[in-house]
């Protein structure tokens, strides 16, 4: 299984380990063409992280670089159902200001 699938609707499932020993490359790059057409069509992002079965500092920056390449390509990221253990992760680093969870 890969790290994320992507739906039509333009919503994004996260699976396993969101850590440096799974991240190779950033979000954005990581998509075929299908996907990134669909987000942009779309223009918007729904990122569920309930999947997520541990998470580092690594995978808390893929997230803040997904959400500004995201930016950077006119689609509107959030997300949705953040692990605890990554939500404190955020806090503790000054970044849950500017992340988009819901």
């Amino acid at each position: 299984m890969s790290l994320f699938e992507v739906n039509d609707k333009g919503n994004v499932v996260v699976h396993g380990h969101l850590d440096r020993e799974t991240l190779s490359k950033n979000f954005w790059d990581s998509l075929n063409g299908h996907e990134r057409s669909t987000l942009i069509n779309n223009k918007r992002c729904l990122v569920d992280l309930s999947d997520v079965e541990r998470a580092d500092s690594a995978g808390l920056a893929w997230l803040i670089n997904a959400v500004r390449d995201a930016k950077q390509n006119g689609v509107s990221m959030s997300l949705y159902k953040m692990p605890e253990k990554l939500r404190k992760l955020a806090k503790i680093s000054d970044a849950d200001s500017f992340l988009p969870v819901e």
